[in-house]
């Protein structure tokens, strides 16, 4: 015989709910949150991000990209005039186009993902 307790494992039928004290609870009454209090947002503001205008990629065998030298062209995945991918830290925020400013180069936003970003308002 063996001196180790039985161990029995939790059956959903043996439970009834009949045994909770619902009182006041409406089945038809909608499970609502509370209303999150409006936060304020400035201190992200100054956290400062990484922008960059990706003109495109292409994805080649190691292979290919070891084999090319000075004046090798490998052909990129956009067209010439496709707009740009602008990128924040990594994550893709919109759409550009290359303009000079200032002797600079600069971008014009054509148009902002719809994200996190852009849900955080001004």
């Amino acid at each position: 015989m063996s001196d180790t307790p039985e161990h029995n494992a939790f059956d959903g039928d043996e439970l009834s709910f009949d045994d909770f004290q619902l009182e006041g609870f409406d089945s038809d009454t909608p499970l609502s949150t509370p209303a999150s209090p409006q936060r304020d947002l400035s201190f992200f503001k100054s956290i400062p991000v990484t922008v960059t205008l990706e003109v495109a990629s292409k994805e080649i065998a190691l292979g290919e990209l070891m084999s090319a030298g000075e004046g090798s062209v490998i052909e990129l995945d956009k067209l010439n005039g496709e707009p740009l991918d602008v990128k924040v830290n990594g994550s893709l925020m919109g759409h550009a186009e290359v303009v000079v400013i200032n002797d600079k180069y600069g971008l014009k936003l054509i148009d902002v993902v719809d994200s996190a970003l852009t849900k955080m308002g001004p």
